[in-house]
């Protein structure tokens, strides 16, 4: 990697568990940074002791982040190159690092990301979720209690896409329960210390997973909730009738017109066939 003389925010990922994760990039970028930003010090210096980088460090989390942007900014503006982490998976999803990096891009300097995990898009990929033609939503965490809880489930069960929460280990089974009450039949994927030694992996409905959640979990856990699949109303007479006599007043003849109104509501050809020549006698 060249070393730029222009001041620079790097927002680097680091692993969610396996140390093996971390990417060449983002050790060259730990090792070249004037200064590491870290959501836990004492976890970063280990990440750091471990790849033997001997970068600076300083804290940037939730509660001195919005104070010591200001300063940051001012010392990325006159050319510091500042290395972001968070304790694991990449910065600002569901971690600090959001309102520093808007106050960069805010002041017309130059922010770049250095990919890697995220706890997020290695749920996704072994939820087994299929086509997510209906969308992807990401709630993070659920918020703990009151009002602001029940909505964050209820906004959940409603979303018909693909749904992904970010849960502690003592209030998964409550979540799931809660899930549960409003969908039993729901599949869902419930992800447990992905990329570490007791990695867990499991599809059930949601009713099953809070039943096999009662027994307790533990670590860094994703709950992915499969999108809903919607059932196709039946096509009642009126709507094959309504159909056929639309198709047959446009001039298609009987064959055409069954073929056409089969294929629009989805249902075989030969019935709708036998309805618009007793259509036609009529």
């Amino acid at each position: 990697m060249s070393q730029s003389k222009d001041g620079i925010l790097w927002v680097v990922a680091t692993p969610i568990g396996n140390l093996s994760d971390m990417s060449p990039r983002a050790i060259k970028t730990l090792e070249v940074a004037d200064l590491v930003l870290a959501e836990d010090t004492r976890h970063t210096k280990g990440l750091l002791r471990h790849f033997e980088i001997a970068t600076p460090l300083q804290s940037l989390h939730e509660h001195n982040e919005e104070a010591r942007s200001p300063a940051l900014v001012e010392d990325i503006r006159q050319g510091k190159r500042v290395a972001m982490v968070t304790d694991a998976g990449t910065p600002a999803i569901s971690d600090p690092g959001g309102r520093l990096v808007g106050a960069v891009l805010e002041a017309g300097l130059k922010v770049s990301p250095i990919p890697g995990a995220t706890a997020l898009v290695a749920a996704l990929s072994v939820a087994g979720i299929g086509p997510m033609d209906q969308g992807i939503t990401f709630y993070g965490f659920v918020p703990h209690k009151g009002a602001a809880r029940k909505a964050a489930i209820d906004r959940a069960a409603a979303n018909h896409g693909a749904v992904v929460l970010f849960e502690a280990p003592h209030r998964i089974t409550k979540t799931l329960e809660e899930l549960a009450a409003i969908q039993p039949d729901r599949q869902a994927v419930v992800c447990r210390e992905l990329t570490k030694m007791h990695e867990e992996i499991r599809r059930d409905t949601l009713s099953g997973l809070s039943e096999w959640a009662r027994s307790g979990l533990k670590g860094e856990i994703v709950v992915v909730l499969d999108r809903l699949k919607e059932e196709k109303a039946a096509a009642g007479n009126d709507d094959i009738d309504t159909a056929l006599q639309k198709c047959l007043k446009a001039g298609l003849s009987a064959r055409d017109a069954s073929a056409a109104v089969a294929a629009l509501l989805d249902i075989k050809k030969r019935p709708v066939y036998q309805r618009c020549l007793e259509l036609q006698k009529a």
